[in-house]
């Protein structure tokens, strides 16, 4: 699966640090590179806001993708 180069591996870690230790849910848009709030970790497909895509996925899926 093709991930925007804006969607580093240092981005994905901190978005989800902050999902296990505070109240965000992140989600990234595979296809822009923008970020998402009140994504489920597992969300998958979900419809970009700024594109249109539906490649939003939640930072532990992505994080999986990166690592």
């Amino acid at each position: 699966m093709n991930i925007h180069p804006s969607i580093t591996q240092e981005r994905v870690i901190e978005a989800v640090e902050s999902q296990m230790f505070g109240l965000e849910n992140p989600g990234f848009c595979l296809a822009c590179g923008a970020d998402h709030d009140e994504c489920e970790p597992d969300a998958s497909g979900y419809e970009c806001y700024e594109c249109g895509e539906r490649k939003v996925e939640g930072a532990s899926n992505v994080l999986i993708m990166v690592a």
